[in-house]
């Protein structure tokens, strides 16, 4: 979720010719055979439930793993407003062992151009499993942080709020620079975000500054403490 790779990226009725299958057994089971009819119409719903049905493999296997992207936020409390995707953070070290295992299940994994994550489709849902975010590889102190909490029924862990609102702020881009997706998750989390340490983190960096400056002038959170409040009108 760090960084957003092409949404079309994973279109299998054009053939997917940028797309490879991830090295490993070639025989699949049938996508997703048995769940498929219970597929719910309402794509946020789909979206939850390959979220779990891939969370629960991931865990059955052992394997150490956190969800991210908006899932993660509505497993914190957000709204079911969730996005295109499903996002799992993993170390780049067991990318090939979860590949292998969500393959073992009867899904199929690809290699995209970016070198950072894998994808795979389950239950027609794309998902994505990241080994670089915030531009820096997932670390086991990252998974550590992560937070036991149900999706839809199924626990799981999410990341911490503090690093998944990081993780957003720091994917922010001259390209991709969408304040307005991420403003409602601010709110939703501040309370529980470390706001201090997403600055330490972003650093100088001009869009996150730029979007801090943002939430203060909102009053989601306090200015910073080397950035002053511009005076109220009528004030000196």
């Amino acid at each position: 979720m760090a960084q957003h790779a092409d949404d079309n990226a994973l279109d299998q009725r054009a053939g997917v010719a940028e797309l490879r299958l991830a090295a490993g057994d070639p025989e699949l089971v049938p996508q997703n055979e048995v769940l498929a009819g219970d597929l719910p119409l309402d794509r946020n719903q789909a979206i939850l439930q390959a979220a779990k049905q891939v969370g629960a493999i991931l865990k059955r296997k052992g394997h150490l793993f956190a969800l991210a992207g908006s899932v993660a936020v509505y497993a914190h409390g957000g709204a079911q407003n969730l996005q295109h995707d499903v996002d799992y953070c993993i170390r780049p070290e067991d990318a090939d062992a979860v590949a292998d295992t969500l393959r073992e299940s009867g899904l199929q994994v690809f290699t995209p151009p970016e070198d950072w994550l894998l994808k795979a489709n389950c239950l027609g849902q794309q998902v994505d499993l990241i080994f670089e975010l915030a531009h820096q590889p997932v670390t086991t102190e990252l998974l550590a942080r992560a937070q036991e909490l149900s999706v839809d029924s199924v626990f799981m862990p999410v990341l911490a709020p503090t690093d998944l609102v990081h993780s957003l702020m720091a994917a922010f881009s001259e390209h991709h620079c969408d304040f307005g997706a991420v403003l409602p998750i601010a709110r939703t989390l501040r309370e529980r975000v470390d706001w201090e340490e997403v600055r330490r983190a972003c650093g100088d960096a001009p869009m996150p500054d730029a979007f801090f400056y943002f939430l203060e002038r909102l009053e989601v959170i306090p200015p910073g403490p080397d950035r002053q409040r511009r005076p109220k009108e009528g004030q000196p």
